[in-house]
C-alpha cells in the first residue's frame, strides 16, 4: 500500500472511532483530525481517505469548513481519494450523509482518481446530495444502525478498496 493519510473531522467522536476502525482495517498508522492538517501534510501522501459527519441540513462537520479550503488549495492530481461519510438516517433521512457531497465536489476536479462509491440501495433513507448514478461517493455510515451492521459495512468497504491504494 502507498503512503495513505486519513483525515476526520469529528464533533461527538463518531466519525474519529470509525477512521480508526477503517484504519486498522486497512492497516494505516496516520490518522489526522483535518483541523491538524494543512497543504503540505496532504501533498505528501499518495492516498486521502476523507471523513465527515453530516450537521443539520446536510452541512459539513465544523472543522472541515477550512479543510475543505485546504483540500482546494492542495494538487490533487494523481492521488487516490475515497471518502466516507456519517450521518443519521432516522432523524435526518432527508439530508442523509450530505456533508459527504461537499467533500466530493471539492475534490472531483482535481485530477485524483475517486474510489469506493457504495450502492444505495442497502440503505433505508429519503435523499442525500451523497449519491451520485445511484451510488454514494463513498461509505455511507448510519450512525442508527446496529453496531454489527456499521462493522460489516466498514469491514466491506475498506476489503474493496484496499487494492486500490
Amino acid at each position: 500500500m502507498k503512503k495513505t493519510l486519513i483525515v476526520y473531522g469529528s464533533t461527538t467522536g463518531n466519525c474519529q472511532e470509525y477512521a480508526e476502525k477503517i484504519a486498522q482495517q486497512l492497516g494505516v498508522n496516520e490518522v489526522k483530525n483535518v483541523a491538524d492538517v494543512d497543504a503540505d501534510m496532504l501533498s505528501a501522501y499518495d492516498n486521502l481517505l476523507l471523513e465527515t459527519s453530516t450537521w443539520g441540513a446536510g452541512e459539513l462537520q465544523d472543522d472541515w469548513y477550512d479543510g475543505v479550503e485546504t483540500l482546494k488549495s492542495t494538487n490533487l492530481k494523481g492521488k487516490t481519494i475515497a471518502l466516507f461519510g456519517c450521518g443519521d438516517a432516522s432523524g435526518y433521512s432527508d439530508t442523509f450523509c450530505g456533508g459527504m457531497s461537499v467533500l466530493y465536489n471539492a475534490v472531483k476536479d482535481s485530477g485524483a482518481k475517486i474510489i469506493g462509491q457504495v450502492d444505495a440501495d442497502s440503505y433505508t433513507y429519503d435523499d442525500s446530495e451523497s449519491v451520485v448514478d445511484g451510488k454514494f461517493v463513498g461509505l455511507a455510515i448510519d450512525s442508527s444502525e446496529d453496531e454489527d451492521v456499521i462493522d460489516n459495512r466498514i469491514e466491506s468497504w475498506t476489503a474493496s478498496i484496499k487494492s486500490e491504494l
